[in-house]
């Protein structure tokens, strides 16, 4: 129970604070240019972005109800799939784009404002709802592989508010928090929950039919027991692994350990094996742009501010300028 509450938790609490952080930039400048009559426009479109998030989420979860099973798992493994593509994504479009985010929001609201009322709407909405959606389909992927549905929802929610209250804080220069750190070692918790989350996905697209797995009827088989075979005897298409009989799948280990490394008491070997391959070629690459954000620029005069000269710690910069 606690670990699902955790997990999400977390996820809200970095998704959240990315997105109030964007806000808070956005709600700073305009303040700094004295044009505190937009801000009602951006809100509006912040606003949209939010409820876009919370459509996506509320079509998702009800309208499952009215599909078959295997229609449901095709959806959810679809789902999860395109979380998985844009959790990816966002983690490196941080580590490389963080260093130059509040000067490219800015000059997205400078063009706004020469833009008229519907421009300003369009950049609230923007900036937020890619953040909105992806939190939203990994939150609900999450949800769904859990199965502790108001204790998982209950932890994104705190998360989310806390997310704010904090954005809110650092904002108005109350709050000093090295953002940079905080970013990495969550993107780092990120790529192992996205694996898990990887793994899901194609558990749901073997039971829905759409890839070959113990469900179908092309399973290997026991010849001694007669049920789908286990271990090297199952591959590709059984059983890697089935500890059910030592975790037990509702157990709280069995919680914990899916919602951090996206382990399961029973897996397939195309689960496994998409885990595997997903954290051997990201983590890697995440962990070398790490290393490249904390090296110094060559070009980096003793005048440059270290935040401009380290990209890791661009999150930073951004937090600590967003004060009217």
């Amino acid at each position: 129970m606690l670990a699902s509450f955790f997990a999400t938790f977390l996820i809200g609490l970095r998704e959240g604070l990315e997105a109030a952080l964007v806000v808070g930039i956005l709600v700073a400048y305009l303040t700094r240019l004295d044009r505190r009559d937009a801000l009602p426009k951006l809100w509006t479109g912040v606003g949209l972005a939010v409820a876009l998030a919370l459509g996506v989420g509320a079509i998702f979860t009800f309208g499952a109800y009215m599909l078959t099973f295997e229609a449901q798992e095709l959806l959810g493994g679809g789902l999860s799939l395109l979380a998985v593509a844009m959790v990816t994504w966002m983690i490196f479009w941080m580590q490389k784009a963080g260093r130059t985010l509040k000067a490219g929001l800015e000059g997205g609201i400078d063009k706004a404002l020469r833009g008229g009322v519907w421009a300003l709407v369009a950049i609230g909405f923007v900036s937020v709802a890619r953040e909105g959606v992806e939190t939203t389909l990994l939150l609900w992927s999450m949800v769904q592989s859990f199965g502790e549905s108001p204790v998982a929802l209950l932890g994104a929610l705190l998360g989310l508010a806390t997310a704010v209250v904090l954005g809110w804080f650092i904002a108005r220069g109350m709050l000093r928090l090295n953002l940079g750190r905080f970013f990495t070692w969550t993107g780092g918790f990120l790529v192992v929950v996205a694996a898990g989350v990887l793994a899901y996905a194609f558990h749901d697209l073997q039971e829905a039919g759409v890839l070959p797995g113990p469900f179908g009827a092309g399973a290997p088989i026991d010849a001694a027991t007669g049920l789908v075979a286990t271990g090297w005897a199952g591959f590709p298409f059984g059983w890697a692994f089935d500890v059910s009989a030592t975790v037990a799948p509702d157990s709280a280990l069995a919680v914990l350990l899916q919602a951090t490394v996206g382990f399961m008491p029973q897996m397939t070997w195309i689960q496994v094996i998409a885990w595997v391959v997903y954290v051997a070629v990201v983590a890697p690459l995440f962990v070398r742009g790490v290393r490249a954000g904390r090296r110094p620029r060559p070009s980096a005069s003793p005048l440059t501010p270290l935040a401009e000269s380290r990209p890791d710690a661009a999150p930073a910069t951004v937090a600590t300028s967003t004060a009217p």
